[in-house]
């Protein structure tokens, strides 16, 4: 039987009319719920030696080595994620804030790396490293019962995530459990928020300099490049005559999507080049997602004139070069 191509409409409609909208796998499904009642089960044992006999760190201890997902049930317990546990433990290992490094045991397990080339460890070498070495297991135990009173840690990480750190969850205090119910309930919400992205420093900048900018597309990109077009987050001043056309990108997690982004960001580059030789395309990018992509990174940077960070020190250079391309002209 000779094949007909579908026309849009067809496929559109095949879609629509035979979507399934939920798909289960029945085996896998009775084996998760398995996963989740061990994690639960492992947490109701902890709870009632707790109660019993106190807040000790050896059950923890006990936990993170005896138990294979031991890991699992203690980022369960507190809200703490995996990705952010990573993120944490590169922190730990690039930085050299004493009180930190006296925490976490740092020179009972740490060995030099080259910061440039660092490579972040993944879950399963955090894992493993957490059940073969003493030092770096209760140094992450101790991150759960004081991170949240080391000063580098308060000044790094957001009130959001830093709250996971605190003893009281520990303990199965019940407002410490509804408040973990209510942050895993709220996260993407949180991410989400426009007050939650250092793009609002960039808008506090120009509006304190009275420099108009707009976001949008660019009229000659539509006309020429209507494919390869993109929405740009600052034009300064404006959509007619861009001097200055900044793109934001700032981190915390990681995709593989971050390689395509910076593809793009090349591709935008030229276009730009073309089309507005008179206008600079430069680029905040900032993050520990960033960080520990630097393969993305360095890509990524080569798409700029200039590359910026949110850090006060770039904020305050990126003041300057709008004074002098705007003001002082």
């Amino acid at each position: 039987m000779k094949y007909t191509k579908p026309t849009t409409d067809i496929k559109f409609k095949t879609v629509i009319d035979k979507n399934t909208f939920y798909f289960f796998n029945p085996a896998f499904e009775e084996k998760y719920e398995g996963y989740l009642n061990s994690l639960k089960e492992m947490l109701l044992i902890l709870k009632n030696n707790i109660e019993t006999q106190g807040l000790k760190k050896e059950f923890f201890e006990q936990l993170l080595i005896e138990k294979e997902n031991g890991l699992r049930s203690l980022l369960a317990l507190t809200g703490f994620s995996n990705e952010t546990l990573k993120r944490l433990t590169t922190i730990i290992r690039v930085v050299n804030d004493p009180e930190l490094s006296k925490l976490v045991y740092k020179d009972k397990w740490f060995k030099d790396e080259d910061i440039n080339n660092l490579k972040e460890w993944s879950d399963a070498q955090i894992a493993k490293f957490i059940k073969e070495n003493e030092f770096f297991r209760k140094g992450i135990l101790n991150i759960f019962f004081e991170g949240s009173t080391v000063p580098f840690l308060t000044k790094t990480i957001p009130l959001f995530e830093l709250k996971k750190l605190s003893i009281s969850k520990l303990k199965f205090e019940l407002p410490e459990m509804i408040d973990t119910l209510i942050r895993y309930k709220e996260k993407g919400s949180y991410s989400g928020m426009k007050e939650n992205n250092p793009e609002i420093l960039i808008e506090e900048i120009l509006n304190h300099l009275e420099i108009p900018f707009e976001k949008g597309d660019l009229s000659e990109l539509i006309d020429n490049a209507p494919d390869n077009k993109r929405t740009m987050d600052f034009i300064i001043p404006n959509k007619q005559n861009p001097l200055i056309i900044a793109e934001s990108s700032f981190l915390v997690t990681t995709s593989s999507g971050q390689g395509d982004k910076s593809k793009t960001e090349i591709s935008i580059d030229s276009l730009i080049k073309s089309h507005y030789p008179k206008a600079k395309f430069i680029g905040f990018v900032d993050g520990i997602g960033w960080y520990v992509r630097k393969g993305d990174l360095k890509r990524m940077v080569t798409a700029y004139e200039d590359v910026f960070t949110f850090h006060k020190a770039e904020l305050r250079r990126f003041e300057k070069l709008l004074i002098e391309t705007f003001i002082e002209k």
